[in-house]
């Protein structure tokens, strides 16, 4: 996440956004009528009780069975031995870090073996594919289906008013790009979006590349997850990452886990968790949800944990409502502070306040005013919990305070992450062994992403260091993020959209909306492994640049006289750790790139005599790639030297050692208020989440093992009491609409699900919810779209 200070400071106004008509899933282009939502499967909803363990020798035969039927048994396991080691590649899958020394040989995670395993998949998408299937016919397959056709193998092209793509050259695709980049009138008209897959190798050439061509259009992926976490860390320690490091957890006394489900997203997390309660540390665990991977960890590591044998994790969980976390976490603090009215000291780290903070004052006079009465119903939690959890937090100052999508994916979520932060600081559990805030991130490389520029509001300071570096003046005005770039598509300001990565048109909010955005340009270019919806969605034309994979070998032919010659790139994991990432298998096809190399050649293509950089002789030495990072991004000095250490090297991260780069070189408490969020009698707050079987918008298979739901994606997880209040019974098929300024939009022939949620609350699938989350229903501050507190109201399927 970024270390900027130039988020937005006010909360802006919710733009004016129509609804798209609720029964409008169907979009017409000039490709033909494009379905957006297509069921998984034909297989009934078969339901059991939820887990109450997690890992262990499910998830291990797991691994290899999808292994094994991705990519055949040879395929299949070898990428898994060099999976996170120090002279393998970095998983694709979550950020959650490796160890610092020794690493197991089977350094990975059930989710880790999916991601590795869809990459290595021996099916192939070649010409004949793209003969035998429209577009239109394509559409009508489910989202699971286009990705098990396999591994795209060749760049293809879907001309104007085609229904078919078909193959182009490599120097087809780049001249088409070029021309058509060069003919904007305006570079603002084109946007470029950046998948946190990406490495620092190809984030950073993207982001020149763009930034050379004239804009500061690069949206990415953690304006979907994290942003609202940047925001909150760098307003109040001028830092927009974590300051965790893996060997804290053992130190840790307290960890509290807020708005995650580890055992699913980061499963290596819950080693960590293992850690910290053999030596001694409580565990809090908030959510709405009861999630297996809180519950008990049985260690695949271990013979015992084979066995089934569990380690149980949480000491005390609070299930909090749906958007329920600053009341909570305000009850916290008010504990906090009426115990150290009573008797100075006894709750709150004055020397560390006094030295390192500002603004406590007026935190206390919020904290004091606060209603108990407000808070116990806001969270959702009794008072006597409340305090329990609290006294916990009184008695020890060694905190952890993890947290994920669940906090940050709110209106308020960057509010949110403020209050907890709030915590840590009144405590003093900052800059010490075994304390502080822990960024759970999501994709493997998105907080390198972010590292290496691609952002759309980058500081000055940036800018002057890359206007140093390459000798060209960048442009200063902010670009657009995702939503925005939504918003602006949908106003046809744009012309040009580039994808590196990702799944833009299924990761954003608002579907339908989104669909109808991207019909609007006149060029998509995506680079990537294989098919999704966002291919289909097509205005004018469409190129698949097919790239590879972590797990292939990137070798750079012999170039005037100088040998072929092996690349590897590198990723930054959540603590700030950067590694190198060497693929060492044969690629899925020879007409695949690397991700550098496509971008390289790209804005070699585009910007012709315009730039100041030698774009082809990058294409085939990431070392000069790295060394221009040395020029312009601080910590990376000695970039192409630390990197090829075993293990890699930590970047700098002041609020680590005490150091705070605010206005006023001090960290901010901050004052943030209950939210609002307002529901009829009939609604109900809808929370998105993602099943077992899937990551981000890739889905692997159709079960979400722990929750006890197999084979049915289009579910909603209702209480028992809100299911008989509305006369519905489980298994029951609904109808869904969300209601927003008036708006409605409504899903068909979902199905009820009993499940232990808070009564008011509900949970569905992401990303078949997307439809129901309004555009302009953003974080007030980081603008990120909140998936995780829509007012539904449910009712029976209309026949």
């Amino acid at each position: 996440m970024s270390t900027h200070n130039n988020y937005r400071a006010e909360p802006q106004p919710d733009p004016d956004v129509p609804a798209a008509p609720p029964e409008d899933h169907l979009i017409l282009t000039s490709h033909g009528t494009i379905h957006l939502e297509v069921p998984t499967h034909p297989i009934p909803l078969r339901q059991h009780a939820p887990e109450k363990k997690a890992t262990g020798l499910p998830a291990v035969l797991h691994s290899f069975q999808f292994a094994w039927s991705e990519a055949g048994l040879v395929r299949g396991t070898l990428p898994l031995l060099q999976l996170n080691q120090k002279d393998g590649f970095d998983c694709a899958g979550c950020a959650w870090p490796d160890p610092d020394g020794h690493r197991s040989a089977f350094d990975f995670c059930e989710n880790g073996a999916k991601a590795t395993a869809h990459e290595s998949d021996q099916r192939r998408i070649t010409a004949e594919f793209f003969a035998q299937h429209s577009v239109e016919e394509l559409s009508r397959e489910s989202d699971y289906w286009l990705e098990q056709q396999g591994r795209l193998t060749q760049p293809v092209l879907l001309r104007e008013g085609a229904t078919h793509y078909e193959p182009v050259t490599w120097e087809e695709a780049y001249s088409l790009i070029g021309e058509k980049l060069r003919s904007l009138n305006s570079p603002h008209e084109a946007v470029f979006y950046t998948s946190g897959k990406a490495t620092n190798e190809a984030a950073f050439a993207y982001q020149l590349f763009v930034r050379q061509l004239g804009t500061n259009n690069l949206p990415d992926c953690s304006n979907m997850c994290h942003e609202s976490s940047g925001a909150a860390l760098t307003k109040t320690f001028g830092f927009g990452k974590g300051t965790v490091k893996l060997d804290d957890f053992p130190k840790a006394q307290l960890v509290l886990v807020v708005g995650q489900n580890p055992g699913t997203n980061h499963p290596r997390q819950l080693s960590a968790l293992q850690a910290a309660k053999r030596a001694g540390a409580k565990i809090i665990s908030i959510n709405p949800l009861p999630e297996a991977g809180l519950l008990s960890f049985m260690n695949p590591q271990e013979p015992l944990g084979l066995l089934g044998v569990g380690t149980k994790l949480t000491d005390l969980f609070l299930q909090v409502r749906i958007n329920g976390d600053i009341p909570l976490f305000k009850g916290f603090l008010k504990y906090l502070v009426e115990a150290d009215d009573r008797e100075r000291g006894s709750a709150i780290n004055w020397d560390y306040i006094n030295q390192h903070t500002t603004g406590v004052e007026e935190l206390l006079a919020d904290v004091r005013a606060a209603n108990w009465d407000d808070l116990v119903q806001g969270s959702g939690i009794p008072r006597e919990q409340i305090e329990t959890a609290a006294e916990w937090i009184r008695t020890n100052d060694r905190i952890i305070l993890c947290w994920c999508l669940g906090v940050t994916q709110h209106n308020n979520g960057t509010q949110t992450v403020q209050e907890m932060m709030n915590l840590l600081m009144l405590r003093g559990a900052i800059a010490k062994p075994g304390a502080g805030p822990c960024c759970v991130r999501g994709h493997s490389n998105v907080q390198g992403d972010r590292t290496m520029g691609v952002w759309e509001r980058p500081t000055p300071a940036f800018l002057d260091r890359m206007k140093d570096a390459f000798n060209f003046e960048p442009p200063r005005e902010p670009g657009y993020d995702a939503q925005e770039a939504v918003m602006a598509m949908h106003e046809n300001k744009v012309r040009v959209f580039v994808s590196l990565g990702g799944n833009f048109l299924m990761a954003l909010s608002d579907t339908r909306f989104t669909a109808r955005a991207l019909r609007n340009v006149d060029l998509m270019v995506r680079i990537g492994t294989k098919l999704n919806r966002a291919d289909l969605v097509v205005g004018g034309q469409s190129l698949i640049l097919p790239c590879l994979g972590r797990t292939e070998v990137d070798v750079r032919p012999a170039v005037n006289g100088q040998p072929a010659r092996e690349q590897f790139t590198s990723t930054e994991n959540s603590m700030g750790v950067v590694q190198w990432s060497r693929g060492r298998f044969a690629p899925a096809s020879d007409e695949l790139r690397g991700e550098v190399e496509i971008i390289c050649r790209m804005a070699h293509a585009t910007l012709r005599d315009r730039t100041t950089v030698d774009w082809l002789a990058w294409a085939n030495d990431y070392d000069l790639v790295r060394d221009g990072v040395s020029k312009a991004i601080p910590g990376f000095e000695n970039y192409n030297h630390d990197v090829r250490q075993p293990g890699g090297f930590y970047l700098p991260n002041p609020p680590r050692e005490n150091v705070y780069p605010t206005p006023t070189g001090k960290a901010t408490f901050t004052v943030n208020p209950l939210p609002q969020l307002e529901l009829e009698a009939d609604q109900l707050a809808m929370t998105t989440i993602r099943s077992h079987d899937q990551f981000n918008t890739t889905i692997y298979g159709l079960h979400d093992r722990y929750r006890g739901l197999h084979y049915e994606r289009r579910v909603v997880m209702m209480n028992i009491e809100d299911i008989r209040r509305r006369g519905l019974k489980p298994k029951q098929k609904v109808d869904v609409t969300s209601h927003y300024a008036g708006q409605e939009r409504t899903v068909k022939s979902f199905v009820v699900v009993e499940y232990p949620i808070p009564v008011g609350n509900a949970a569905m699938y992401y990303p078949e919810a997307n439809v129901l989350v309004p555009i302009a229903s953003t974080d007030s501050v980081s603008n990120c779209p909140s998936f995780k507190s829509t007012p539904i109201t449910v009712k029976p399927a209309a026949e």
